[in-house]
Parts: C-alpha cells; sequence; structure tokens
C-alpha cells in the first residue's frame, strides 16, 4: 500500500513587542500551495525549511508514498501573525486535505512559537482544525524548533511531535529525517504511539538555552541517554526551552515524551526529567557584558581576535536589525579592524548600490526609519561617511552552522567601510548567523580583530572555526531581544514563575 501523506506548515517565531506579522513577511521567505511546495523541497538547494525538505528526501529514499502538498508558509521571526494571514493558512491547509480524500498521515512542519492576533496559540489551532479533517485515528506528526512554547492544544492534536536537540540549530536535517522515519514505523505497526507532556514554571532566556553548555545541555544530554536506554519502547524524548518573548500562557520550559504504545512509560520519563530540570533551575541565568566593557576589549590589542552577539538587536528574535548604539559607541572610540554584519536598511543598501563601488557616501543608517512605533525606539539614526567596498545581490547559499545548503535570499547588500569598520547593510531582515554574510563580499574573517553581529546565538556554529566558546562575548544591547526579564512588560506568561519569582514552586498545590 502506497500511503498518502499531507504535508503542510505555518513557520513564525512570534515576539510580542515587534510589530506585526503581514503577509509581505510571507510572501518574501515562503508562501508556497500545492506543488509548489515539493518542487522546492526538492531542489538542490531549497530555500524552505531544511527540515521539511529532510522529510521528503528521507521519504523519497525509504519507499513508495503519494506526497499531498497543502501549503507551507514561513516568516522571519517577527510579532504576532495577522488574524487574517494564519487563518487563510489555516482555510488553505483544509480545503486541500478535503479535496485529496482520507490521507494516511499528516507531516506539519511549523516553529512552535507563534502568536497571532486573536489565538495566543495558532500553532495548536492549525494542529487543531487539521485533526478535525483527518479525524482521531490518522498520525500527525509535528516538527518544532526547539524555542517552541508547547501547549496541550498542540499535544491533544499529535502523536508525535519531534523537536530540535541543539542550540545553535544545526540538526534540522536528522530531525526531519526522524520525523520521516518514525512515521514509516508508525504506519508499519498499525498504532498510534502516546505522548506525555509535562510543562515547568521555568521560563528561562534564550541566552541560557546553549545546548552544548550546562544546564540545557545537561538536560537535552539527560533525555536522550534515558531515550536510549528505554528505545524498546520509548521513541521520542524533545524538551522545548520555550520562547520568552512570545508572551503566553503557554511559555514555560516543556518535556514531550513519546512511548510507541505505553503511556505510562512516557509520562514517568517526563516527570524524572522535569524533576531534573527543576533541580537546575538557578542555572538557568547568564551575564552579559555592558557595551563599555565590550569597546575596551574591542580597544585592546594585546588579546585573540573575539566576536560580539548584539544580543538585544537579534533578527532570529524579532529584533529589527537596525538599531545603531553598538556601532556608535565602536565607531566613537576609534576601533579599528572590526567587521559587524547585518543592519537591515534598505534605503543604506539602494543608496550604496547607486553610488557604485569605490565611491564615498554619507552613510545615513535609519534615516527613512519613522520613530513613532514603539518598536523602532532604539533604532536611533546614525551618520558617518563611508567608502562602498563592495555590492551584491544578496542571493547566497549558506556555508556553515544553521543555514549550511540553504539558498538565502537577501536582497541588494553592501559592504561599507567607515573608519576602521566594516559595516554589512542587507536589505531582508536576516540574523547574521553565517560567514557567508561576510563571504560574499570577499571580507576576510580571519583578519579581523573584532567582529559584531546581530544575531543571539546562532552565530556560534556558523563563526565556531574562527572563535572558540571562550572569544564569544553577549553584549547587552538594548532593543527587542533583550533577554531580560525586568525589562518587559509581560502580560500573560504564567506566574509564578522562575525566575521572574525567585519563590516559584513545582509541583504546584
Amino acid at each position: 500500500m502506497t500511503p498518502k501523506v499531507a504535508l503542510l506548515g505555518a513557520i513564525l517565531e512570534s515576539n510580542r513587542f515587534a510589530p506585526p506579522a503581514e503577509l509581505a513577511d510571507f510572501t518574501s521567505l515562503t508562501w508556497l500551495k500545492g506543488e509548489d511546495v515539493m518542487t522546492e523541497a526538492r531542489a538542490a538547494t531549497p530555500k524552505l525549511a531544511t527540515e521539511f525538505a529532510a522529510f521528503v528526501r528521507a521519504m523519497d529514499a525509504t519507499g513508495d508514498w503519494a506526497p499531498i502538498p497543502c501549503m507551507l508558509a514561513a516568516s522571519h521571526p517577527a510579532g504576532p501573525v495577522r488574524e487574517s494571514v494564519i487563518e487563510e493558512v489555516i482555510a488553505t491547509c483544509e480545503n486541500a486535505l478535503r479535496t485529496a480524500g482520507p490521507v494516511d498521515a499528516v507531516y506539519i512542519c511549523n516553529h512552535g512559537a507563534m502568536v497571532a492576533e486573536h489565538d495566543h496559540d495558532p500553532d495548536g489551532l492549525l494542529m487543531a482544525r487539521v485533526r478535525e479533517v483527518v479525524g482521531p485515528k490518522v498520525p500527525i506528526v509535528s516538527t518544532l524548533d526547539l524555542h517552541a512554547n508547547i501547549s496541550q492544544r498542540m499535544v491533544d492534536a499529535c502523536d508525535l511531535i519531534v523537536g530540535y536537540r541543539t542550540n545553535p540549530h544545526v540538526d534540522q536535517i536528522e530531525r526531519g529525517e526522524e520525523a520521516a522515519f518514525s512515521l514509516r514505523r508508525v504506519l508499519a505497526a498499525g498504532t498510534l504511539p502516546k505522548m506525555a507532556h509535562v510543562k515547568l514554571p521555568l521560563v528561562p532566556a534564550s541566552i541560557t538555552l546553549l545546548s552544548a553548555e550546562h544546564p540545557y545541555g545537561t538536560l537535552i544530554d539527560y533525555g536522550q541517554r534515558r531515550q536510549a536506554e528505554q528505545r524498546s519502547e520509548i521513541l521520542n524524548v524533545s524538551i522545548f526551552g520555550n520562547f520568552l518573548f512570545s508572551d503566553t500562557p503557554d511559555n514555560g520550559l516543556s518535556i514531550v515524551v513519546t512511548a510507541r504504545e505505553d503511556l505510562a512509560a512516557a509520562e514517568s520519563l517526563a516527570t524524572e526529567i522535569a524533576e531534573l530540570a527543576w533541580s537546575l533551575r538557578r542555572d538557568f541565568k547568564r551575564e552579559l557584558m555592558p557595551i563599555g566593557d565590550a569597546v575596551a576589549v574591542a580597544l585592546d590589542h594585546d588579546r585573540a581576535p573575539v566576536i560580539f552577539s548584539d544580543a538585544g538587536d537579534n533578527p532570529g528574535g524579532g529584533g529589527s536589525g537596525r538599531t545603531t548604539a553598538l556601532l556608535s559607541a565602536l565607531h566613537a572610540a576609534g576601533v579599528e579592524d572590526c567587521l559587524i554584519g547585518s543592519f537591515c536598511d534598505p534605503e543604506l543598501a539602494q543608496d550604496a548600490h547607486a553610488a557604485g563601488v569605490g565611491q564615498t557616501i554619507a552613510a545615513r543608517f535609519n534615516y527613512a526609519r519613522d520613530l513613532s512605533e514603539s518598536w523602532t525606539q532604539w533604532d536611533q539614526p546614525f551618520e558617518a561617511v563611508a567608502e562602498v567596498l563592495a555590492l551584491h545581490d544578496g542571493t547566497v547559499v549558506g556555508e556553515k552552522g544553521m543555514t549550511a545548503g540553504r539558498r538565502l535570499v537577501l536582497g541588494p547588500s553592501a559592504a561599507l567601510r567607515i573608519g576602521g569598520i566594516t559595516v554589512v547593510v542587507i536589505t531582508d531582515r536576516t540574523q547574521t548567523a553565517d560567514p557567508v554574510f561576510f563571504t560574499m563580499f570577499g571580507l576576510d574573517i580571519a583578519a579581523a580583530r573584532t567582529v559584531v553581529v546581530k544575531s543571539r546565538g546562532h552565530f556560534r556554529a556558523g563563526f565556531a572555526d574562527w572563535f572558540p566558546p571562550s572569544r564569544v562575548y553577549e553584549v547587552d544591547t538594548a532593543g527587542l531581544t533583550s533577554p531580560l526579564h525586568d525589562r518587559w512588560p509581560f502580560a500573560h506568561l504564567p506566574r509564578p514563575n522562575f525566575p521572574m519569582d525567585s519563590d516559584s514552586v513545582w509541583p504546584r498545590g
């Protein structure tokens, strides 16, 4: 029997405090329907989500199947999605499923931390609506980012949830393949797996969720070790750190364990991992480097090269990619041999292209920016004389880390020399997690004394060849992704929680 497998997804990590995610935010990245989904998934360098393409390749390699591509939509991290946009995605998927008739399985590729204008949990809404169409006996498998905010609605709608295990995210291929292999096993067995979910009143910031470091790495390693020990019964262990800036009632570290048949085994292991996580809660704290200290390090010539994360302005978490405080401070101090990437400033990129390579321009950052909205308050204008070093159309293929082998469309881009600092300017708002943002201009990362990236954590994988963890610094900059809890007017996080409430207890009651 050739299984009919529906494929769909809506990928968005929502920062409650960022501008809403509009239709244009999706159409500029991924807005594919029907067979266009499969064409892109099977491309040599697909632009769509890596795990989605990996799922398709794994299904192709493991036997006959009849894919039913419904729709895949994705936006860069942004604010709450417009109701009309997510409802169009859901309606498109529902209609495609009904048109296809009975299916044997469904694969949903989401991020898991989406917020909508009308719903705190549109990921769960999509999954629940799909379940209503296909019925209770059709297996639904989903892949999610490890920053997902897991809701009970999501767990109730799905039969298997496969979360990333690495942060920086470099295992999307493996997780897409795992979802496909697991689905094949479920279809062969003819029985649905059983999932257990435990959520803790622990709401850590993303900077504490590095999978190669304690405490998050300790939890993931423990979960994988226990899964291996119980591999005859346990199908998957996923530990979701949550995405603080979504500000939803479903925030909190979640453990999701899937058993092949025995729900009690899944519940027991999920509780065991949750108890370990709660015992480590005080370790989910991290210090940031003040801007003044970062400038002092940049001016120190008697040290090895370093890389700074502009932590408060990470486009990968909804940041604007346009804050100028760190650039301004480094420029005022006369820092030399410094690379900074990447400012999302389409107007400045166009000015550079109009001038041409070798020309001198007045580089005006944010000069066309409307600063009246709350989310633009940190995007202050900055102006300096700049030489246009290089220009690029912005279409590249990722080299390392989470975007390796993935086609990126950054739009018209430029490298500008401002004193001793070379600044990369792009059109599409994307975090600088890959060295290609510099190398596409022929810039030598190894020759720089200081590198600054607008990225929170994923740059660690992309730039590991040059900067080991001992030479990575997260700078305390202001912006839409400042990871300090007390700087935000959270309205929906479950309270009490740790670290916001030091007297939080678990289990409650």
